[in-house]
C-alpha cells in the first residue's frame, strides 16, 4: 500500500515539475490573453506583445561596436564634472560613488535614466539632470546596424 501511494506521489511531483519547466518562456517573445468585455461572447483574444528586434535593448557585452561619447569616455567624465553641481544640502564628509543606468538610443540620445545607487541629499537627481544635458553619443552597433544599448556608469563624488 505504501509503495503505491509513494509512486502516485512521485508521479504527481514529476508532472508538476514538467509543467513548470515547459510553461516558462524561452525567449522574449510573449503573448498576452485578454478578455474583451464588449464582445457578446466574451471570447479571449490574443494580443501580440512581441518585442521587435529594432526595439530590443542590448547590454554592452552583446554589441560589436560600443556606443561612444564624442571624444571618448574621458571627455564624458569631463562633461559630467563641468556640469555637475554638488547639492547644497550634501554634507562635505559624504563622498562615494553614484551608479547610473541609461539607454543610448539608435539616434545617440540618452533615455530611461535610472539611479542604481545614490548617496542621498539630491546627488542622484543632479546626475539625472546632467545626463539629460548630454550631447548625442555615437550609437552602438550589431552587424553594422545601430541598436539601443543599456549603459551603466559609476560617478565618484
Amino acid at each position: 500500500m505504501k509503495s503505491s501511494s509513494m509512486k502516485k506521489f512521485l508521479l504527481l511531483i514529476l508532472i508538476c515539475s514538467a509543467q513548470n519547466i515547459f510553461s516558462q518562456a524561452r525567449n522574449s517573445k510573449t503573448k498576452k490573453i485578454e478578455v474583451v468585455k464588449s464582445d457578446p461572447v466574451d471570447r479571449p483574444r490574443i494580443i501580440d506583445t512581441t518585442i521587435s528586434e529594432e526595439d530590443k535593448v542590448h547590454n554592452t557585452s552583446a554589441v560589436e561596436v560600443m556606443p561612444q561619447f564624442p571624444g571618448g569616455i574621458n571627455e564624458f567624465y569631463k562633461f559630467i564634472a563641468q556640469n555637475y553641481i554638488i547639492p547644497k544640502e550634501k554634507p562635505t564628509v559624504a563622498t562615494g560613488k553614484i551608479y547610473a543606468s541609461f539607454v543610448i538610443e539608435k539616434n545617440g540620445l540618452i533615455n530611461d535614466v535610472k539611479i542604481l545607487k545614490d548617496l542621498g541629499y539630491g546627488t542622484g537627481n543632479e546626475l539625472i539632470r546632467v545626463l539629460k544635458l548630454s550631447p548625442k553619443w555615437e550609437p552602438g552597433k550589431v552587424r553594422d546596424k545601430e541598436v539601443r544599448v543599456q549603459y551603466t556608469i559609476p560617478i565618484t563624488i
